[in-house]
């Protein structure tokens, strides 16, 4: 217990944390029907706990290196706990998306101290191990998402997609104080909190507005409104991070461009190949008939080709040019993408297994790889920094691609159908709009919706993959990051 107990209990949170990003997403057309949600409503049920976990992921990092990663730890699965039990009981959308915020809160607090808490814990071969098996977990969480959200939406009913996280958290706290030793950082470390509150007024407001002009437009008031929040919050966040002693981000890192290309390949990283998922689930489930199970099962081919790759990169990674490794995994993502835009009325799940497996593959050449290249382009003394960048990207990305493909997707139905009528659908509404509109004619607008959808993560997969051919030159890991450091950076990019 006392050699690998506090594995298990890092491993434990992390599986929870990392599966409830994907978790939800066969189970939004149930909660559509049991809260009556509209199409706004699941997409804050996903973007908000993406975006609580990305505005907060750097700045609940640095917190825990001044009071203590542990602390800091077990206060996030707490949290994550009560928000679970909220979100299970919830009465109605907007208690839901409440909740899955809060849940995004404590899973920041939870992921930001994870690869921390392992680096104290364990060195040498001992910590190579720890990695691995923490790799290991990772992906599995992204693998088995979809299929347990699956089951246990059709078995109990998808509050227990949230329920099940509570026992599982008691147990985890009570292991983490019981065998995981406190550990800090360097000290005289200060809290950039005006860099977190504005880097998260700058996230929230520019996810807002994505989500809001598809339901309004992009020239109403409120879309100009929260663009502007947005592009303000920004320049106040680089003006922070110009003064601070000890910013979130240090600005200069900006001025190497293998890094800017690393952090573009990362804010499409996820968007492009998770993004669309939540709405070819609700395509699958409310016009295709199929049950959460088998939507689960038929996203299954996405995880499974990204797990064989990423296990197969990951051992010849430091043989491979991560230039290269990343610009064929977001071209692949490309790929994958444009391949399952050939959607019609009469199209079925098997119309995506093409795409949904180059996905796959993309992902796995990403995933062991692009923190990697981050740490190649920085200092050595900026790795930590660097690495937590990427995640906080990838996961901002996700959040603001979810809201764009929504907005596409009514965008295009929209020629076809009503405005309402298009929100509607898109939300999972089909059985009530069958009152009105033929089977074929809904199927149809759907169809060319998500095939919009899926060709601007196309494009957005294609512009990154070329960005980073471009930008990221150094096809080595430079000394100064190697050790201990540079495994435990790269092992957090296999994490979804």
């Amino acid at each position: 217990m006392r050699k690998w107990g506090p594995l298990t209990a890092i491993c434990l949170s992390t599986f929870m944390l990392l599966l409830d990003v994907t978790i939800v997403v066969v189970a939004l057309p149930d909660m559509a029907h049991s809260l009556d949600a509209s199409l706004s409503d699941l997409q804050w049920v996903v973007d908000g706990y993406a975006l609580a976990l990305a505005a907060l992921l750097l700045g609940a990092g640095a917190a825990a290196d001044i009071v203590g990663r542990r602390r800091v730890h077990v206060a996030g699965v707490v949290v994550f706990a009560l928000a679970s039990l909220l979100c299970g009981v919830s009465s109605g959308p907007g208690m839901l998306v409440a909740a899955r915020v809060l849940q995004g809160l404590g899973a920041a607090a939870m992921f930001a101290t994870t690869l921390p808490l392992i680096g104290s814990v364990y060195q040498g071969r001992e910590r190579g191990a720890a990695l691995g098996v923490w790799g290991a977990v990772s992906g599995v969480a992204a693998a088995v998402g979809p299929l347990l959200g699956g089951v246990l939406t059709e078995g109990p009913g998808w509050r227990w997609i949230f329920f099940v996280n509570v026992p599982v958290s008691v147990v985890t706290v009570w292991l983490s104080l019981k065998v995981v030793p406190e550990s800090r950082g360097t000290r005289g470390m200060r809290i950039d909190w005006a860099g977190m509150a504005t880097f998260a007024v700058f996230a929230g407001g520019m996810t807002y507005a994505m989500v809001r002009a598809g339901e309004h437009g992009w020239t109403s008031t409120g879309t100009l409104t929260a663009f502007g929040l947005a592009a303000a919050a920004l320049v106040a966040f680089v003006l922070v991070e110009r003064k601070v002693a000890h910013p979130l981000l240090d600005l200069r890192l900006l001025s190497k461009p293998a890094f800017v290309g690393v952090l573009v390949g990362a804010l499409a990283f996820d968007g492009v190949a998770f993004g669309v998922i939540a709405y070819e689930s609700i395509w699958m489930q409310t016009l295709l008939g199929m049950d959460p199970v088998d939507g689960g099962l038929a996203l299954l081919p996405l995880p499974t080709a990204a797990m064989v790759v990423a296990m197969t990169v990951g051992a010849l990674s430091h043989k491979m040019a991560a230039r290269w490794t990343m610009g064929a995994g977001l071209l692949l993502l490309a790929v994958g993408s444009f391949a399952q835009a050939f959607l019609d009325a009469g199209s079925g799940w098997p119309s995506l297994m093409l795409g949904l497996v180059l996905v796959g593959v993309g992902t796995g050449l990403l995933s062991p790889t692009i923190s990697g290249a981050a740490l190649a382009a920085v200092p050595a003394e900026r790795s930590g920094m660097a690495g937590g960048v990427v995640n906080t990207l990838r996961q901002l990305g996700y959040a603001l691609m979810v809201a764009v493909y929504g907005t596409v997707l009514t965008s295009r139905m929209g020629d076809t159908l009503p405005h309402d009528a298009a929100h509607t659908l898109a939300g999972g509404g089909a059985a009530f709009l069958r009152q009105a509109f033929p089977e074929h004619v809904l199927r149809s607008a759907f169809a060319s919706g998500l095939n919009s959808a899926l060709v601007t993560a196309g494009s957005a997969g294609l512009v990154a993959g070329l960005v980073v051919l471009a930008l990221v030159r150094d096809p080595r890991r430079r000394a100064g990051t190697g050790g201990d450091t540079a495994p435990a950076e790269q092992a957090q990019a296999t994490a979804h």
